[in-house]
């Protein structure tokens, strides 16, 4: 071989070797781990008053942005949506500890398994024996440990929620129910995604839209602020959903707002919210104006316009227990802590 092809070998060995993923070492305290978690999470509810009871059925989900998505439970790894079993074990002991996105399993025989996801992949550790990244796990994600925030290790666990639940490269509210992303989902999941550098895994999903709608359900007129706002977070004006938003916007107007469909009601003080947003975010005119009137929805809105509110009745108890993150969004309007938070570790 000639010796004017070694510089080209070296640069494919080393370019190999660049692209090949770093396994994470075998966690060494899971039960301190998990011990920190659980007391993160009493400070919380400490914090939060208001509690729901929920059946601990004991598993974990696997499969962060654009992964094979799984679920542990009872010592079975399964395709959480074909139901096929990719890994089973016979397990005296399991350990989740959802704020490390690891399960550990001590087998009948002794032997100790970890499950653990980390910005790699998902891969199976034990000592003495070869990580294994499982197929189909294989892509990038950014996974901050949020160390500034008090919260931190329960801010994990929420931002591993949002993860999950990008499918294919679209924003879903959950994966395991719906198959069309929601556009008003869709927004908030975008600003966690921009906010922790994982924007990349919903960006080609944002550049194809280029209907002003979801169609989830009928028309609804809040989704053409939160198609602009998308489009901000990846693209400008030229985009060319930008141009259909706005002449969609005259078959909602309504003097200097926007008044139609939102969750089957009229909610024109939310909606006329929505449209300005997303034009702010796009830099282009704004003409509207918010309607000064009673809008239940109004205080769901709390990115912007706070002052532009007229006070009413507040979410009721029974409503929060069935729609629990109306009261969240509610919270963040208000500064209020009436939020249900749950009496298990995961979900």
């Amino acid at each position: 071989m000639s010796l004017r092809w070694l510089p080209f070998l070296l640069l494919l060995a080393l370019s190999a070797s660049a692209q090949k993923p770093v396994p994470p070492a075998l966690h060494p305290d899971p039960l301190g781990a998990l011990k920190v978690y659980q007391e993160n999470l009493a400070q919380l509810r400490q914090q939060h008053p208001n509690h729901r009871e929920l059946p601990n059925l004991k598993f974990f989900l696997f499969g962060m942005g654009d992964r094979l998505k799984l679920i542990y439970r009872r010592g079975r790894l399964l395709n959480a949506l074909t139901g096929n079993i990719e890994e089973q074990w016979r397990v005296k002991e399991e350990i989740i500890v959802p704020s490390e996105y690891l399960v550990q399993l001590t087998l009948t025989d002794e032997q100790v398994i970890q499950i653990h996801e980390d910005e790699t992949g998902v891969w199976l550790l034990q000592s003495g024996k070869r990580p294994k990244l499982i197929p189909g796990t294989r892509s990038r994600v950014n996974l901050p440990r949020f160390d500034n925030n008090p919260y931190g290790p329960v801010l994990r666990v929420l931002h591993q929620e949002v993860l999950i639940n990008v499918i294919n490269g679209r924003p879903v509210p959950n994966f395991l129910v719906y198959f069309k992303p929601r556009y008003r989902d869709a927004a908030l999941m975008g600003m966690v995604l921009q906010e922790t550098k994982n924007l990349p895994l919903i960006h080609d999903w944002i550049m194809a839209i280029r209907d002003p709608f979801d169609r989830n359900k009928n028309a609804e007129a809040d989704n053409l602020g939160q198609a602009l706002f998308l489009v901000s977070l990846v693209s400008d004006k030229t985009h060319p959903v930008v141009q259909m938003v706005l002449d969609s916007v005259s078959q909602f107007q309504k003097g200097t707002s926007i008044i139609g469909q939102t969750d089957h009601a009229e909610h024109p003080v939310f909606q006329t919210k929505w449209l300005k947003y997303g034009l702010k975010s796009l830099g282009l005119p704004d003409v509207y104006t918010i309607p000064k009137q009673y809008d239940s929805y109004s205080s769901l809105f709390w990115l912007d316009y706070k002052n532009e509110h007229v006070a009413g009745k507040k979410i009721d108890e029974s409503t929060s227990m069935n729609y629990p993150y109306l009261v969240w969004a509610e919270d963040h309007f208000y500064a209020e802590k009436r939020g249900l938070v749950s009496n298990l570790d995961y979900p």
